[in-house]
């Protein structure tokens, strides 16, 4: 366990002593995230509950000691962090250099440090040293935030800063100090440390003081400093949504609900008022970011919103909503960061950095609208992508708790979430462009190497998602069962979904026939879908069939484009909904 702190501790050192050599420290930082994700998939792969042993690192005071131990919670959240890193890593020096940044060498450094602090956070043993690693994540990536040591940098990493120390040395702490002097100890034990130790309205209180003092997890009304976070480079903006810090927030609260609380302990009523406040974040979140037309604030709302779904699945206090909170980690995280890089690689090819602004570059880039594409349907949670699970698992969640109405509030989030981001899509790709658009850049190959590989991720995480659940039984229990049965209708669900999508492949294909875009949408429905590679197989007859088939549709869709004026204020609306309405009715009819 020590050598997933000591391994990106180590090469920060190693990246400050070769600043003098880019090539050299860039190549440090990327063995390191190797080796680091080596380390944690060992950890992983010889992990063993019943055997799992403290590593006490410093004993500070009688019961209060700097402690580390694997469990499954926290071995998932690792995996993710330090697989992230590596493509993070690739995405950073194809960003930096194409930039032209300043100040690398400190950049690399902080990022291996936040690394180091990630790990703590996500092998804590107790609660002390979560808060202590908790700490000192806020403290290494402050340089991260201002790196381009602008005016409105400065200010962005100061309320950053004001955000996280508050809410950490106020009531974090204070929910520390209150939680050991009724326990007696902050040891994580499953089951929880405070059942019969407070009323219930305390343990609330408690939850609380708890939900709010963990200001990571970005529950509003305590969500300002994020959307003012992304003053910062578009790498530094997917390790706070995607890597380390926002998942960080979300983390803890994962593990105080179950080795602190305990989840019987908050499911019998201790988090209902947390239930209507992360739902409510849910959604005014969402209204917030259809409101953006900055592409990485309209991103930034949309963590707060996916987020707080984790927020709620604590709130529930039920097994399937936990074990939906832990996949929903993961899920966002491959997703989010997907939709960072495309946002960073948009912003270098073109620099364009707006919504408005972005009018007909797909053509120019069709790989990295798809990749988009896939990691928006995958934070949606539509089949078939990893998000599915998160979102079923949590109204399975909900409903055994009674909370019925969380189903209709998810399908609601869906919806929402396909509105603020698909429009970045049709945008792109169907959008008139703007002036000086045609000034275009190449994606340098390693950003775009890295978008690819996070977007192939959040396909290929629908189907490790069982595996996911049945790692976390030992603390979940009941939840492995529920998986195996989910697992089959979810997958009858994806196939249908594939259909619908390969139906809109083929629409778009024809509909790119009367307009000025390439045909490389012809050639990605050959390539992505199996009917797609049949039809190919026929030459010119696919061609002929494929056109058939697809017109009607494309002639609805066409309809409706004509009716909008396309590039206007209110496009992605209708678009969304005419997508939308295909997905679903094949998907779920």
């Amino acid at each position: 366990m020590l050598a997933a702190l000591a391994i990106p501790a180590f090469a920060a050192l190693l990246i400050v002593l070769a600043g003098a050599w880019p090539n050299l420290r860039e190549t440090t930082t990327l063995v390191a995230a190797l080796a680091l994700a080596g380390a944690v998939a060992a950890l992983i792969a010889g992990f063993d509950a019943g055997s799992a042993a403290p590593l006490v690192l410093a004993q500070l005071l009688p019961g209060f000691s700097l402690t580390l131990r694997a469990e499954p919670i926290g071995l998932i959240f690792a995996g993710v962090a330090s697989g992230l890193w590596i493509l993070n890593s690739l995405y950073s020096i194809g960003y930096m250099r194409a930039e032209h940044a300043r100040n690398q060498t400190r950049y690399y450094a902080c990022f291996a440090l936040a690394l180091s602090a990630t790990m703590a956070i996500a092998l804590a043993g107790n609660l002390a040293t979560l808060f202590v690693a908790y700490e000192a994540l806020t403290l290494v990536t402050y340089p991260l935030v201002v790196h381009w040591q602008t005016e409105g940098a400065i200010a962005g990493a100061r309320r950053y800063l004001a955000y996280l120390l508050a809410t950490s040395l106020v009531p974090f702490l204070a929910a520390l100090v209150w939680t050991w002097g009724v326990a007696g100890t902050l040891d994580f034990v499953p089951g929880g440390i405070l059942d019969g130790k407070l009323d219930d309205g305390l343990l609330a209180l408690l939850l609380g003081l708890y939900a709010y003092g963990v200001g990571k997890a970005a529950l509003m009304p305590l969500h300002g400093w994020l959307p003012a976070a992304m003053v910062a480079p578009t790498p530094v903006s997917a390790l706070l949504h995607a890597v380390a810090v926002v998942k960080a927030g979300v983390f803890t609260l994962l593990k105080i609900a179950v080795y602190i609380f305990g989840i019987e302990t908050i499911g019998r009523g201790v988090g209902d008022w947390l239930v209507w406040v992360a739902a409510g974040s849910v959604i005014a979140a969402s209204l917030i970011a259809l409101s953006k037309d900055d592409l990485k604030a309209r991103l930034a709302y949309s963590t707060v919103a996916q987020l707080a779904l984790v927020t709620l699945a604590v709130a529930i206090g039920h097994p399937l909503a936990i074990a939906a909170g832990v996949l929903q980690l993961v899920m966002h995280a491959w997703g989010k960061i997907t939709l960072f890089f495309g946002a960073g690689a948009i912003q270098i090819a073109t620099h364009k950095k707006k919504l408005s602004e972005i009018g007909g570059i797909g053509r120019r880039m069709p790989l990295l609208i798809i990749a988009i594409l896939l990691g928006t349907l995958s934070v949606a949670g539509l089949p078939p992508f990893g998000g599915l699970w998160a979102k079923a698992l949590l109204g399975d969640g909900a409903a055994a708790r009674g909370l019925d109405w969380v189903s209709a509030m998810l399908l609601v989030s869906s919806l929402l979430t396909l509105s603020y981001l698909l429009p970045i899509v049709l945008k792109a790709c169907f959008g008139q462009p703007t002036e000086g658009s045609h000034h275009h850049a190449p994606v340098p190959p390693g950003m775009l190497a890295a978008t690819l590989v996070t977007a192939a991720g959040t396909l290929a995480l629908f189907f490790a998602a069982p595996a996911i659940i049945d790692f976390l039984a030992p603390v979940l229990a009941p939840v492995s069962g529920r998986a195996a049965s989910l697992e089959a209708a979810l997958h009858h669900q994806a196939a249908w979904a594939e259909l619908g999508l390969v139906g809109l492949i083929f629409a778009a294909a024809a509909l790119f026939r009367h307009s000025p875009l390439p045909r490389w949408g012809e050639r990605l429905g050959g390539l992505l879908a199996w009917p797609g590679l049949l039809l190919a197989g026929a030459g010119t007859l696919a061609e002929q069939v494929l056109a058939a088939v697809a017109r009607p549709v494309a002639g609805l869709i066409g309809s409706i484009a004509r009716t909008l004026t396309i590039g206007g204020a209110g496009d992605g609306v209708l678009w969304t909904l005419a997508l939308l309405a295909v997905i679903l009715i094949v998907s779920f009819g």
